[in-house]
């Protein structure tokens, strides 16, 4: 499987969000109401409200933000590897954006990105964060008029479907199966609002970024048939 790519050609990433405030109550009354509809239609149960789900703001680009991009690329050969990982994060989303923006540049725009589930939220999130701060899209994220196929972009949970598009497989389960060390042994996305907002522990939250970028190169090895990565193979750059 994925015999006609080389995975050093490929950029894995991974982002993580949360809602642009701590609570609903610190939203400006025209953004409360326009949550208001929004959450009229995520509502599960009588007694949710829109300040009582309002952490799930952060998964939708118009009510949230980016806190963190973890990015991972391949190389030398398989003999001897090096998995280089680099992090964009802060507070300010717009200075991460750009710098995350220069990486592109440093690389020509030669590159595929793959995401798990980055077809249905990292790649359209990141493009819509961008236009929000008027961050220029890199080519590779700007598919305007491009027929599918041209399209860089990889989905490890995509190649898992095999065409079974109603099947959903989280990344810790598809690890787990895989045999892969799971990224999720400190938190997981449900609790990133907590530790941005509450705890004020960003670095925690990088550090679970780069695992899950970790576990996506992973799984592409495994899915080459390939030997995944050992620790010492992994460098934090």
């Amino acid at each position: 499987m994925l015999t006609h790519i080389s995975l050093t050609d490929v950029l894995c990433l991974d982002i993580e969000t949360v809602p642009q405030y701590p609570t609903y109550e610190n939203a400006s009354p025209e953004e409360q109401t326009l949550w208001n509809r929004k959450a009229e239609l995520l509502k599960r149960s009588e007694s949710d409200t829109p300040a009582s789900i309002y952490q799930r703001a952060g998964i939708y680009a118009e009510f949230g933000k980016i806190i963190c991009i973890s990015t991972g690329f391949l190389t030398g050969d398989k003999n001897q590897r090096q998995f280089r990982v680099k992090s964009f994060y802060g507070d300010n989303e717009k200075e991460l954006l750009l710098e995350f923006s220069e990486l592109f540049r440093k690389l020509k725009n030669k590159v595929l990105l793959c995401a798990h589930n980055g077809k249905e939220f990292d790649f359209p999130y990141l493009s819509r964060r961008m236009i929000i701060n008027n961050v220029a899209l890199p080519l590779a994220l700007n598919n305007t008029g491009r027929k599918p196929w041209e399209v860089p972009h990889l989905d490890t949970l995509e190649l898992w479907k095999f065409g079974d598009y109603k099947h959903y497989t989280p990344l810790n389960l598809l690890a787990h199966i895989l045999g892969i060390p799971s990224p999720k042994d400190d938190i997981d996305g449900s609790q990133v609002h907590q530790v941005y907002w509450q705890e004020k522990n960003l670095e925690r939250i990088v550090n679970y970024c780069q695992k899950d970028v970790v576990t996506v190169m992973q799984i592409l090895l495994r899915l080459k048939n390939e030997k995944i990565l050992g620790n010492e193979e992994i460098y934090i750059v």
